[in-house]
């Protein structure tokens, strides 16, 4: 057993490699997707901690007993202590392990709804899933290109099941790449997030959820819950399986209306101050209420529904305003009278709400509930950045049964040895509804959990005496572990299907470097000469250009011949769209187009050079840039 597996590369995952390799361990990351990121990637509100640095600065007095008072108020009857206990106690730490550990920007605050201070950090720039997300993935890649006898990953590597002993002790898994199944041996890290888009044919929506199945969902395609699956087949229980968070707020793209999947409008929106309309121009909730509660006012009431910024709250969100406008998901208004005609209902009406809006804040008696108000006053001659909204499938509160340690239970409430969750995948955690800023945190908290916990067993299974020699054979693999109580020396020989290495080391155990080829087998070497020389021969590339034109970009605007510009680079986009982790209706809204301005909202200007530089056709003529 010579390194922990992570099967998942969101947030989630991530937190748990990077929580190996600083306890000393070495990790091996398995995820189906061509990129890292997942739903991570996503989210959009910010990470929620409670006794942070950010909150001192700006003068909030949070406590961790006040999170925890209002998780528990969120989970309702299906709280857990025990778990929310760890979600939020450790919420501050996971929050400083961010800045400090990555350098992240976390400085501005928001309250979300449910929450009894500003306690959802965000940096200035860029969604925060994004960020966050992105910052640990470099740094896990950077690794990986470093010492990869540390620290592997691995693409588009389906994990098949998990692998058992006699005990029932999980050892490994088997995984499929490249046509081939292989397998790799060590404790098991699952993090491959919920089912929110689980429309398969063993969907646990329709097992679960069927009422939830007509939905759309902001969830990728790749949430099908194969982590539940997975663990379930060898024993594993599920806790609150029917806990499907319906989120009000999916954005509708009038140009594509019923699209399945749809962009979420970050619930930190409505934290600045936006209101919630109906269908004639009216609020009918408290735009801050848990979103099953919001969901639930919508589904009782008329449509379409609309979420509306004035000018204050758009200026304190004003990177996500420009994205949604950008995907021609949101749209502008100079004043009440643009206002009406685009949501269509009288002008009189919108000005009758935001008096009354605006005397119930003024009072803080608001029939609705709500409790706190911001970037007031509502008026007729302001600025509006107005959306249309529905509810959508946004997350899954069920799943794997585990415990405060990131273990995974069976159903006599017993954990499984050698296997451990992080992230969505995980049930138990929120309850009957989760909190809005919660789901990056329970990546981060829950994937230092277990990584930590997985490092242990790890150590553990090659320690098991603490003394003399521990022998594990997985068939193709085996190793010899010889401690000598007098000097703390440990000696590891690892034989990987007939090739020794060994190493040595005082006062830790050490983990052989062989992690990297280990992974796919000893025949990889063979199997990959094989199959090179029966590829057939590349086209060639052609020749790098430096005059191009927009008028020529603009005419590569279809699927299957798309160009997109970014910073100048003319990209021929048609490989990548279905690869493109934020999907490809992303990129399609740009093809012909210059997309620099959505591009550099998400990323940094090295993604380009780093994934697609191969679909680089060339650079804008100078007249052009």
């Amino acid at each position: 057993m010579s390194r922990v597996i992570v099967v998942g590369g969101g947030l989630s995952g991530l937190s748990a490699v990077h929580t190996v390799l600083e306890r000393g361990g070495n990790v091996l990351l398995l995820d189906k997707e061509k990129f890292l990121g997942g739903n991570s990637t996503k989210a959009t509100s910010g990470i929620n901690g409670a006794g942070t640095d950010t909150q001192a600065a700006l003068g909030v007095a949070d406590s961790k007993a006040q999170f925890i008072a209002d998780t528990t108020k969120s989970a309702r009857e299906l709280a857990r202590p025990e778990m929310i206990e760890v979600l939020c106690g450790d919420s501050a730490p996971a929050v400083h392990w961010l800045q400090s550990s990555f350098g992240l920007d976390l400085s501005l605050l928001g309250r979300l709804g449910g929450h009894s201070f500003p306690r959802t950090h965000r940096g200035k720039e860029r969604f925060p899933g994004m960020t966050i997300t992105y910052a640990l993935m470099e740094a896990y890649e950077a690794v990986c290109e470093a010492d990869p006898s540390r620290a592997v990953y691995l693409n588009k590597a389906t994990v098949k099941r998990l692998l058992t002993d006699a005990s029932g002790a999980v050892v490994g898994v088997a995984y499929e790449r490249d046509g081939a199944m292989h397998e790799a041996y060590g404790p098991v890290v699952i993090a491959t997030g919920g089912y929110g888009a689980d429309f398969s044919a063993d969907s646990l929506l329709a097992k679960y959820r069927p009422d939830v199945l007509h939905l759309p969902t902001t969830n990728g395609p790749h949430a099908t819950g194969d982590g539940i699956k997975m663990a379930t087949a060898i024993g594993a229980d599920i806790y609150d399986p029917t806990m499907v968070q319906v989120h009000p707020t999916g954005l509708v793209d009038p140009n594509d209306p019923e699209s399945k999947t749809k962009w979420l409008a970050a619930e930190a929106l409505r934290g600045t101050g936006a209101l919630l309309l109906d269908g004639d121009g009216r609020r009918f909730c408290n735009e801050l209420g848990h979103r099953d509660y919001v969901s639930g006012e919508m589904f009782k009431g008329k449509g379409p529904f609309r979420l509306l910024l004035n000018h204050r709250c758009a200026e304190k969100i004003i990177w996500h305003c420009k994205h949604y406008c950008g995907r021609g998901l949101m749209q502008q208004a100079a004043n009440v009278d643009e206002l009406a005609k685009l949501m269509n209902v009288r002008r009189e009406t919108l000005v009758q709400t935001f008096a009354e809006y605006n005397r119930v804040a003024e009072s803080k008696n608001d029939p609705f509930g709500k409790q706190f108000f911001d970037s007031l006053p509502f008026t007729a001659n302001d600025q509006f950045h107005v959306a249309t909204v529905t509810p959508v499938v946004h997350y899954t509160m069920g799943g794997l049964a585990c415990g405060p340690d990131g273990t995974v239970r069976n159903a006599a409430g017993s954990a499984i040895n050698g296997l451990f969750a992080a992230g969505e995948v995980m049930g138990g955690v929120h309850g009957v509804n989760r909190l809005g800023g919660s789901s990056l945190l329970d990546c981060v908290v829950f994937g230092r959990v277990a990584g930590a916990s997985a490092t242990a067993c790890l150590t553990s299974r090659t320690l098991t005496n603490g003394g003399g020699a521990v022998a594990a054979d997985s068939g193709r693999q085996s190793a010899t572990v010889e401690v000598s109580p007098a000097d703390g020396k440990v000696r590891v020989d690892i034989t990987w299907g007939g090739a020794a290495a060994s190493s040595a080391t005082s006062g830790k155990p050490a983990v052989a470097a062989a992690a990297a080829s280990s992974s796919a087998g000893p025949a990889a070497p063979a199997a990959a000469a094989a199959a090179a020389a029966a590829a057939p021969a590349e086209p060639a590339k052609p020749a790098f250009r430096t005059d191009i034109t927009m008028a020529e970009v603009a005419k590569h605007n279809t699927r299957e011949d798309g160009w997109v510009v970014v910073n100048g680079d003319v990209i021929h986009v048609t490989p990548f769209l279905d690869d493109h982790p934020g999907g490809a209706k992303a990129i399609e809204l740009y093809l012909g187009k210059d997309s620099s301005e959505e591009f550099n909202m998400l990323h940094n200007n090295q993604v380009v050079n780093k994934y697609a530089k191969d679909l680089i056709v060339g650079r804008l003529a100078k007249a052009n840039l």
